[in-house]
């Protein structure tokens, strides 16, 4: 059997995990500088708080119910994540880590509602992360039990689904929409076919959509049939591209900051890339601003390495100057970015005997790097010219502390 186990509203819930006086307050998460609602708990649902709008649109109706307003803080839940995946691991022979909150777990349990109840118990208790786990003979139908959980008040967060009839009762209730890997889109070509309920997407000729639509959708049919298509992911492919790109807090029209955001997301980058042993050949580089009468202006330029490599140092500079070029002064911009765009495997890489090569020295280098930053936090080491503390960087005027983290922002009990 396989289990989902997926965190509510995981954003808002890592923001009351040390805030006990927040239990039963509306909470709400804003993505990156503030811009949207990305997050709400379910106080902030029942006050009919909309989900994925700006910000300055509901500011007038967060103030008038007293709203909890939180910029995202992406430190802390990263780490409680890694904590709560790290506390699931007992209860599974093999789990795949699907998402920041979510988690698919081989289970072989006597009494699979027991288990997935001592799950979600373990999970409160050491980690105070509310959860819902569905558990089902398949990936898909184990997502539709976690739906079913969620959205079924009197399951109390877990649902197994370990008969057919229990699956199709759920199924005859559903839009094919609902039902993971089937898109909007998608519903309605099923739909001009005849097809407007997921027990009927369930009954309908596997093959037959096979061939008019594509092989994925036959899995999903197969699966929801319990008949087991998808494994568990146990090791991630490794990314074809790597892109970090950021908005400013502010309009930037100075070419030396412009140059520190780029060395400091090529850093990022590299750091993504050396993690899956990666080496890139080819960069690509943008600029961002409005523009009064065209609108979204981007500015882009390709930069070929001379050589594969995964050091930070000669990436920054050809990122910077590539900057340089497309840069043009007294205009201003919202966003740069880079991206790794020819990302080869180092391990399978063909050397060049007469070409030059990233030397073993910077290899070490990089390697230092890494390990220093790993253990003493994020940008411990970095580029000189990506700034110390730059004022262009996100804004997060509603950052609550980084509490596992950061030394000085450790909570305090006082007894």
């Amino acid at each position: 059997m396989y289990a989902l186990v997926d965190c509510n509203t995981f954003y808002a819930s890592c923001e009351q995990i040390f805030r006990p006086e927040l239990a039963g307050q509306p909470v709400v998460v804003l993505s990156n500088n503030d811009g949207c609602i990305i997050a709400r708990n379910a106080e902030a649902k029942a006050l009919a708080v909309p989900d994925l709008v700006p910000y300055f649109q509901v500011k007038a109706l967060l103030e008038r119910h007293q709203v909890r307003i939180f910029s995202s803080n992406y430190e802390l839940y990263g780490d409680v994540s890694a904590r709560v995946m790290q506390l699931l691991e007992p209860f599974a022979s093999d789990m795949e880590v699907y998402s920041i909150d979510e988690a698919f777990l081989r289970v072989h349990a006597a009494d699979h509602h027991a288990h997935a109840k001592a799950i979600k118990d373990e999970l409160w208790q050491s980690a105070r992360m509310p959860v819902c786990v569905g558990v089902a003979p398949t990936k898909t139908l184990a997502k539709l039990a976690n739906r079913a959980a969620k959205k079924i008040k009197k399951l109390g967060g877990v649902c197994v689904l370990d008969h057919a009839e229990k699956w199709r009762w759920l199924l005859a209730r559903m839009s094919p929409k609902d039902i993971w890997g089937v898109g909007s889109q998608l519903t309605l070509q099923l739909q001009q076919l005849g097809i407007r309920t997921a027990l009927q997407l369930a009954d309908s000729n596997p093959k037959m959509l096979r061939h008019q639509f594509s092989v994925v959708l036959e899995r999903t049919i197969r699966e929801l049939n319990g008949e087991a298509c998808l494994d568990l992911e146990l090791e991630l492919a490794p990314r074809k591209d790597i892109v970090c790109t950021r908005a400013f807090s502010y309009k930037v029209s100075e070419l030396a900051e412009l140059q520190q955001a780029i060395s400091l997301y090529a850093a990022r980058a590299c750091e993504k890339l050396r993690k899956q042993n990666g080496v890139v050949r080819q960069l690509w580089v943008y600029l961002e601003r409005n523009d009064a009468q065209l609108g979204l202006v981007q500015r882009q330029r390709w930069i070929q390495l001379p050589y594969c490599s995964d050091d930070t140092r000669l990436i920054a500079q050809h990122a910077a100057a590539a900057l340089q070029q497309l840069f043009v002064s007294g205009l201003r911009y919202r966003k740069c970015g880079i991206g790794l765009v020819d990302i080869r495997t180092r391990k399978f890489e063909q050397q060049d005997f007469f070409a030059a090569q990233q030397s073993v020295q910077s290899q070490a280098l990089m390697q230092v790097l890494d390990r220093i930053n790993q253990r003493y936090g994020k940008h411990t080491l970095t580029l000189a010219n990506a700034g110390i503390a730059p004022q262009w960087a996100m804004k997060r005027d509603y950052l609550s502390p980084r509490y596992t983290t950061r030394w000085n922002e450790l909570p305090v009990v006082r007894c």
